[in-house]
């Protein structure tokens, strides 16, 4: 009788684990294989958010042909919409669009790595970056949009909103949220432009930073995702070119741990972009293409060693080796381009 009642507990534990085993204890979120596969042929542009530095730090180590943030980090979604504008009609800065605060010049329009203590260095960093971009978006085909709040500062002195107050008195901004209105007029603005001055076919791919906007408030910075969340859902729904890849979704409902954060609690750790990335690569790479950036991950981690010591016959040596290394990579793969990475150990 004791033997049959240890056997039916015995039993009860085993069935008990096997079922606490088969469950899943998060929300894994389901992401479609897009019908726009990305290639390493292929020209993308990412804009936005310091989360979008991130995403386009990994881009560029997987040798993809990339460019991000021609302004530098911007935040709220009318300001990366501007740079569009100014991209699209190749606007050259002047000394009219700078200002100088504590002894440096900056623009309202650009992120502060942009500012310098001389003028015209300042002028020529700004210019070049915009030439380089302009290029960059004519032949670009994957748009990556990530918006980070829906609060923006505006100059009292013209109403204009600005990327960067570049640590100005808060007595010379109004701040304010935008409405999900006045989000869904300015990119169906744009859209309709970068369509008819670029392709109709560009896919543009929005998504919003799972960054939390502490200093707006708790509530507030769930107010401002939601109304950046809804404005992008009311874009897909109107342009056959707009999707929506889910960042946030994937930190705050997936991840969904406090782990997954750096110190401060507000910014995804590296271990939440590894795995934001894994998600990204399973949405829009085939096979090849994640195959391609796994290979290309693993030499750009090979060849960003280099010995201490860079005089002498070892490190002649070493730079021979390397030089090695890229003329296989480009031999194998001649769509991607290595010319940064000869010209560092030429």
């Amino acid at each position: 009788m004791l033997n049959l009642c240890a056997l039916k507990t015995s039993l009860v534990y085993i069935f008990a684990t096997l079922y606490i085993i088969g469950m899943n204890f998060r929300t894994t979120i389901h992401i479609p294989p897009s019908e726009n596969q990305l290639q390493h042929k292929d020209q993308l542009m990412l804009l936005g958010s310091c989360f979008t530095e991130s995403i386009g730090e990994r881009l560029l180590k997987a040798k993809f042909n990339v460019g991000v943030n021609p302004f530098g980090i911007q935040y709220n979604p009318l300001s990366v919409a501007q740079t569009f504008e100014e991209l699209l009609e190749h606007k050259v800065y002047t000394e009219d669009n700078l200002f100088e605060h504590e002894g440096r010049w900056h623009s309202f329009m650009h992120h502060s790595r942009f500012s310098g203590n001389e003028k015209a260095t300042t002028l020529s960093n700004i210019n070049d970056s915009i030439q380089s971009a302009i290029g960059q978006l004519q032949v670009t085909k994957f748009l990556f949009i990530t918006f980070g709040t829906a609060w923006v500062y505006e100059l009292q002195e013209g109403g204009e909103i600005v990327s960067n107050c570049h640590k100005l008195p808060d007595k010379q901004f109004t701040r304010r949220r935008l409405s999900v209105e006045e989000i869904v007029s300015s990119y169906t603005s744009l859209i309709k432009q970068l369509q008819t001055n670029i392709s109709i076919n560009q896919q543009i791919i929005f998504t919003v930073s799972p960054i939390r906007h502490w200093k707006d408030g708790a509530h507030e910075n769930n107010l401002s995702k939601s109304i950046l969340l809804l404005a992008i859902d009311k874009l897909v729904q109107a342009f056959k070119n707009v999707s929506y890849f889910p960042s946030y979704e994937l930190v705050l409902d997936d991840l969904r741990d406090y782990r997954f954060y750096t110190e401060d609690m507000l910014h995804p750790n590296s271990t939440a972009i590894d795995y934001i990335w894994s998600r990204f690569a399973e949405g829009y790479f085939s096979d090849e293409t994640k195959s391609i950036a796994k290979e290309m991950e693993k030499l750009s981690k090979a060849l960003a060693h280099s010995p201490f010591n860079k005089e002498g016959e070892e490190y002649h040596r070493f730079c021979v080796k390397q030089l090695d290394k890229i003329a296989l990579a480009e031999k194998k793969y001649p769509a991607i381009n290595f010319e940064l990475e000869k010209q560092t150990y030429k």
